[in-house]
């Protein structure tokens, strides 16, 4: 088990705890055990049971429960809550919001044991009575639920990319590489998003001895079989004649919109590019098969060329243990170097997010002596004076100005107060991007990915706004954000505004999320000469220096 999948099984069983009304001391300790060990960089899997329990706020007792998880894949405490607790009440608990209280009292006053019912409750306005609810909750729960129910059983990116790549070499090792083997559908476009695993086989059968502990069966159906990874990864095999290979590759990867842009007739040919070659277009990158806009491109001969990871000169968008993040800043600095990158944007959060330890002004100044002491040891490596300054609710940015004209970049983003209708998130971004000071717009809609559904904007309002005052729109590549979302990457490129591919990476690991962003913005039809830290390290100082 990964540090991460060993931590939300405290979080869990913390929860579940609560939900029975168990001893709140251990029920916090379980929570802090899932905030440390999260954060963890060495695997916990290597570790001895003596090693762990030195870990600071980890003990004997859950050292012991973290060698169970790691040698047998389960807890027994956790499973003797969970043999109590009603397998709905438990999925109840993953609604983001809704809290361990508020789901044992819908159980307990209510009877409701699954998301279903819970929500035709909310629908029949069952809970404006219950304590600790009212109108303006059961609205907003209305909402959680709903999304909830949209998104379940779906996977971000990040969590099938492997999974995907393993299961194509472990086919094509199977099949021999004379048996045509690719991704195809959402997960070849590199969909932010995906329900399972796409993969297009070029034979009419495949036999059962083929199946395993690797790839496990499920089902089939006419021409499709329905399987699962070890990791229990949905996975489904299209099977087609090794002479329609190509067209039922290019059909199966397309949106429907993009094929009626296309044209229904495919002509046959041996090859992908041959197909788009006879019909009289460059081959258009798969991740750029959504819409009839990639079409439309390639007949004008005017399709981007793609960024890729290795366009990426620096970090832009990182915090160090002066806030949140886990490595110091000596780290983050000298890991982005050792990567091969030019500089590194360092935007701790700032005196609002207390949440976050952010930084007092006299911290902030004691950064910048210790930024101004590494750029003199690390040059021609630089790191650049930032800050991920807060909007508040009146749009402002969260320190004053003679703080404010200290940083070199100022990230701006909304952190809380959340609720917010179109009008309001709007104003309040509008406000922030028309601040001198501002540089960059983070994450603008604050959304969690099949977690929590960002508040609306105005985003053509907004990206004009940008165009208006020369700030650069942020592209979280955390692959739980990916905001701004990429379709609305052409018209930002269209009014000039750049785009920044950052990480916000709260450790050196999550330096590498800058994949998953170029990922998501490829499909937009980012380009390098359209990404703000594709730009080298005076290309990029010249940038800040002109604005």
């Amino acid at each position: 088990m990964t540090n991460k999948e060993i931590a939300k099984t405290f979080q869990l069983l913390g929860k579940v705890m609560e939900l029975h009304g168990e001893n709140k001391f251990k029920i916090r300790s379980y929570s802090n055990a899932y905030m440390t060990l999260r954060k963890l960089q060495e695997p916990l899997a290597e570790m001895s049971e003596e090693e762990i329990s030195q870990i600071k706020g980890v003990g004997k007792a859950i050292s012991a429960k973290i060698r169970e998880l790691v040698e047998t894949g389960e807890m027994q405490t956790l499973n003797k809550y969970l043999e109590k607790t009603p397998a709905g009440v438990v999925e109840m608990l993953s609604i983001s919001g809704f809290g361990p209280k508020k789901v044992k009292t819908v159980w307990d006053d209510l009877g409701v044991e699954s998301v279903g019912e819970l929500l035709y409750a909310v629908n029949e306005n069952r809970l404006i009575e219950l304590k600790g609810f009212g109108k303006k909750t059961q609205d907003d729960l209305k909402q959680k639920l709903e999304y909830f129910q949209r998104t379940r059983n779906q996977f971000h990116y990040a969590s099938l990319e492997q999974a995907a790549a393993q299961t194509i070499t472990y086919l094509q090792d199977k099949l021999g590489e004379e048996t045509p083997v690719s991704l195809t559908g959402p997960i070849r476009r590199e969909a932010i998003t995906l329900d399972g695993i796409d993969v297009l086989v070029g034979q009419t059968e495949i036999p059962n001895s083929l199946f395993g502990e690797s790839l496990i069966k499920d089902t089939a159906e006419g021409q499709v079989i329905y399987a699962r990874t070890a990791e229990d990864y949905p996975v489904r095999i299209h099977l087609c004649a090794p002479a329609e290979f190509p067209r039922t590759l290019f059909r199966t990867t397309a949106t429907a919109e993009f094929l009626e842009a296309f044209g229904a007739d495919l002509p046959k040919a041996d090859t992908e590019a041959a197909l788009f070659a006879k019909a009289g277009i460059p081959v258009i990158d798969p991740a750029l098969r959504e819409s009839a806009w990639a079409v439309e491109r390639a007949r004008e001969d005017a399709l981007p060329t793609l960024l890729t990871d290795e366009d990426i000169k620096g970090v832009v968008h990182s915090h160090s243990t002066y806030s949140d993040g886990i490595n110091t800043l000596r780290e983050m600095a000298e890991y982005s170097r050792d990567q091969g990158y030019e500089y590194l944007v360092i935007t701790d959060h700032s005196k609002s997010a207390f949440y976050a330890n952010g930084l007092q002004p006299d911290r902030v100044r004691q950064q910048m002596e210790e930024i101004d002491a590494l750029n003199q040891e690390l040059a021609p490596f630089r790191i650049f004076k930032g800050i991920e300054s807060d909007i508040l609710s009146d749009g402002s940015l969260d320190y004053e100005e003679d703080t404010l004209a200290l940083f070199e970049v100022i990230i701006a983003s909304v952190h809380s107060n959340l609720r917010m209708d179109e009008a309001k998130a709007t104003e309040r971004l509008l406000n922030a991007i028309a601040h001198p000071r501002t540089t960059m717009l983070g994450h603008p809609t604050g959304r969690l990915l099949l977690s929590r559904e960002g508040y609306p904007i105005d985003h053509q309002r907004v990206i004009d706004a940008c165009a208006e005052h020369g700030v650069a729109i942020e592209l979280n590549a955390n692959p739980y954000r990916l905001d701004l979302d990429w379709t609305w990457i052409p018209y930002a490129l269209e009014k000039g505004v750049w785009i920044s591919v950052n990480p916000d990476a709260h450790s050196t690991a999550g330096i590498h999320d800058i994949h998953y962003g170029v990922r998501a913005a490829r499909k937009g039809g980012l380009s390098a000469d359209t990404c703000l830290n594709a730009m080298g390290l005076s290309g990029f100082s010249d940038w800040l220096t002109g604005r």
